[in-house]
């Protein structure tokens, strides 16, 4: 064997090159995949981060921008839950669900319609007098020593009198335009609320199931029991709380009209009205009430001080929560405790809510939390 032997034939062990489309389909046809970027980068978590502050910040800005209108979907969404009974009621006597959504939005726009008729025209007409009579209630307030110093070193009459008797043309107009901007709103308010309700009751079903459906198909029956006993609750939250406004716009025409007292609708009205915001609500009232007592006279006020003082007792420590306990089933302590706490973070909007979700918490705990703890 010589040398030339153990040589190796290159040409004969070399493949043969390989063309262009062989090259493209190997490599891609703008070249080869480099390696992907490292995420642990610097910059790569400085963009990320930053990028996630902007959409978070933006998020907020479209919350914010959008929060009143945000706040009339919600308190629609809350009525139509608290209406859908009414509907699941009627659907029980086999009437189409829209023909028993239509049934209650009549009957709610009646009875809106009904006590517009009613209270509008003697409402507007006792609150101008009271308005044009504030000057001088505040004048025989003075007649008492401690109110007189009161009303001396605070400069009262000047400033109510500025406030309801505007002397400028400018101040006349502007006080003609922000009522009439409060009026227009209002009745957009009121109206775009009435239409989502009925929007919202008209597709309860729909929307329900859709939510329930994102729910994993192990868990959904306990969920959909759960969901729907907590729907139940709000609706019953609402009837007690109307009940208890009425209660109090009742009780306070009483007194007025026992006392002789200006303007009793009217005064039962706001009563009502402010009586809807738990805990607090009665006590906005019972300032107006008294102050037109002690206008009236100094033992009416008295009266009224006193009576209120007793009734807001009764109603926030034995109404409200034997109320709530008998239709939502919310204990005592927690009905206050929510009440408080719904109206300090969120206002009306949190006292609406607080008691119907202190209750679906509460059955959450009940049913959820506690028997998961035994289970361990």
């Amino acid at each position: 064997m010589t040398a030339d032997d153990n040589t190796i034939d290159d040409t004969a062990v070399e493949e043969p090159p390989e063309d262009a489309a062989d090259l493209d389909a190997r490599e891609g046809r703008f070249g080869t995949p480099g390696p992907p970027l490292d995420r642990r980068n610097p910059f790569m978590i400085g963009l990320l981060g930053g990028l996630g502050v902007i959409l978070a910040y933006a998020i907020f800005l479209g919350v914010r921008n959008a929060a009143s209108i945000l706040v009339l979907i919600f308190i629609a969404m809350f009525l139509a839950i608290g209406l859908n009974p009414a509907v699941t009621r009627l659907r029980k006597w086999h009437i189409p669900r829209g023909g028993a959504v239509a049934i209650v939005a009549l009957v709610v726009l009646g009875l809106l319609v009904g006590g517009i008729i009613a209270l509008i025209p003697p409402l507007v007409t006792q609150t101008n007098e009271l308005i044009k009579n504030v000057p001088d209630y505040i004048t025989s307030l003075q007649r008492n020593q401690t109110i007189n110093d009161l009303v001396e070193r605070y400069d009262i009459v000047a400033k109510v009198t500025s406030a309801v008797n505007p002397g400028t043309v400018g101040g006349a107009l502007g006080g003609v335009v922000g009522g009439a901007k409060l009026l227009f709103g209002t009745i957009f308010n009121t109206l775009t609320v009435l239409v989502l309700t009925i929007y919202f009751m008209a597709a309860f079903d729909r929307l329900r199931e859709s939510a329930y459906s994102l729910v994993p198909a192990s868990r959904r029956s306990r969920v959909r029991l759960l969901t729907d006993e907590i729907l139940t609750k709000v609706g019953a939250y609402m009837v007690g709380a109307l009940a208890i406004a009425v209660l109090a716009g009742a009780s306070t025409w009483v007194l007025a009209m026992i006392l002789g007292l200006a303007y009793p609708f009217a005064l039962a009205v706001v009563v009502a009205v402010c009586d809807l915001i738990p805990q607090i609500g009665a006590t906005l009232g019972a300032v107006i009430v008294s102050l037109v007592g002690f206008a009236s006279s100094l033992t009416d006020g008295l009266v009224c001080v006193v009576f209120f003082i007793i009734y807001q007792q009764i109603e926030n420590y034995l109404i409200y929560p034997a109320v709530m306990r008998r239709s939502v089933k919310v204990s005592d302590v927690a009905a206050v405790v929510a009440a408080l706490l719904g109206v300090a973070l969120f206002g009306v909007v949190g006292a609406l809510v607080a008691i119907p979700m202190v209750a679906g918490i509460q059955l959450i705990i009940r049913e959820v939390v506690v028997p998961s703890q035994e289970a361990r």
